[in-house]
C-alpha cells in the first residue's frame, strides 16, 4: 500500500505542475498587444518650439551599454539630483524643470534604458532590477564625497524612485522628491487605466508572474502594457513596455515596505490630475511612513505639473534645506 501511495504521489505533484503552468500559459496567450487606443487618455500640454538643454552626454552601465543623460551644473556644495522621466517619455521633457532646479543643485536627467537617446535595440531592459543599477551607476559616477544625493521623479518615474530608496542599491539616497509618483495598480490613488493612458494587459502580467514565481523568467520580454500616445508623438514616445521593464519602473509588489523606507521626502500632485487621484496620496502613504510633506496643487493636470511654477519652487525649497 505505502509503495503504491510512494509511486503516487510524485503522479500528483506532476499533474499539479502541469496544471499550474497550464493556466499560466493560457492566461499569457490570453491576450495580444495592437489594441485601439483612441480612447481618452493624458493631456499632453502644447510645447512652444525647441526645449532648450544641454547636449546628452553618455556614461556606461555596468553591463556596457552606453545611457544617454543631460548634466544640469549647480551651486558648489549644493546636492546632486537624479530627476527620472515618466513612463513612454524621455529626459527632455523635463529639461525645463531642471533648469530651473539648478538653482539649488547638479541635476542629472537620465534618458532611462530603451527611452530617448538611450534607445538601444528596443525599449527594454534585460532583467527585472535593472533599472536601479542604471541610476545607481550614474549617480556613483557624479556624487562627491559628503555630497546630499536625492533621488526624484514624475508619475513612473517617480514610483521608480521609491523603488530605488526601498532596495540594496548604492549610493543611498539623502532625500526624494516624488511628482505625482505611481505606486501600484490597486494602491487607493488609481483612476482606472490611469486616466486612460496606461493599457496593462492584466491577464497576461497575471500569467508571467505566475511563472517568475517558479523561477521561469523567460517571457519577461513579452509586452505586458501599452500607453495611450496622441497620435504626433508616436514617434518620439515609447508606447509599449514589456514585463520585465514595467515591473522594474515601479515599487515592488509590497509597495508600502519599499515607501517605509524612504528618506524625508517630498510629494507633490495636482488636484486636476487625471492619471490620479491626488487628494489620497498622504492616507495611502503616511501610516507607512510618516517622514512626507505632502502637497496638492489648484487647478494642475498630471503633465502640466511638470512646468508649474509652483513645482519648482517647493523643490527648490526642499533642496535648500539639504544643504
Amino acid at each position: 500500500m505505502f509503495a503504491g501511495l510512494a509511486f503516487t504521489l510524485p503522479r500528483i505533484a506532476l499533474l499539479g505542475a502541469a496544471a499550474y503552468l497550464a493556466v499560466a500559459g493560457g492566461l499569457i496567450l490570453s491576450q495580444w498587444p495592437g489594441r485601439d487606443l483612441s480612447g481618452n487618455g493624458l493631456q499632453f500640454p502644447e510645447r512652444e518650439g525647441e526645449i532648450a538643454a544641454p547636449a546628452p552626454q553618455h556614461y556606461t552601465a555596468r553591463d556596457g551599454t552606453r545611457l544617454a543623460y543631460r548634466l544640469f551644473p549647480g551651486p558648489e556644495g549644493a546636492p546632486l539630483v537624479v530627476l527620472i522621466h515618466g513612463s513612454g517619455a524621455h529626459g527632455l521633457y523635463y529639461a525645463g524643470l531642471a533648469g530651473r532646479l539648478s538653482d539649488h543643485a547638479t541635476v542629472l536627467l537620465p534618458d532611462l534604458r530603451g527611452h530617448g537617446a538611450s534607445h538601444v535595440a528596443a525599449p527594454d531592459v534585460s532583467h527585472i532590477g535593472q533599472l536601479e543599477e542604471d541610476i545607481a551607476d550614474l549617480a556613483r559616477a557624479h556624487l562627491a564625497e559628503g555630497q546630499a544625493f536625492v533621488v526624484a521623479g514624475h508619475s513612473s518615474g517617480g514610483g521608480l524612485a521609491i523603488r530605488y530608496a526601498g532596495g540594496a542599491q548604492t549610493p543611498r539616497p539623502d532625500g526624494a522628491m516624488l511628482l505625482a509618483p505611481f505606486l501600484k495598480y490597486d494602491a487607493p490613488i488609481m483612476r482606472e487605466n490611469s486616466g486612460g493612458w496606461a493599457h496593462p494587459m492584466t491577464r497576461r502580467i497575471i500569467g508571467l508572474s505566475m511563472l517568475n514565481a517558479v523561477g521561469i523568467r523567460a517571457l519577461n520580454g513579452l509586452t505586458a502594457i501599452e500607453f495611450n500616445l496622441p497620435q504626433a508623438l508616436k514617434g518620439e514616445l515609447t508606447g509599449a513596455y514589456s514585463f520585465r521593464l514595467n515591473a522594474s519602473y515601479a515599487p515592488r509588489s509590497d509597495y508600502l515596505k519599499d515607501i517605509s523606507v524612504l528618506p524625508s521626502f517630498l510629494l507633490i500632485a495636482g488636484d486636476a490630475d487625471e492619471a490620479f487621484r491626488a487628494d489620497r496620496y498622504e492616507a495611502a502613504m503616511a501610516p507607512a511612513n510618516a517622514g512626507g510633506s505632502y502637497h496638492l496643487i489648484p487647478a494642475v493636470s498630471h503633465l502640466g505639473l511638470i512646468d508649474a511654477g509652483v513645482t519648482a519652487r517647493l523643490m527648490g525649497g526642499y533642496l535648500d534645506h539639504l544643504r
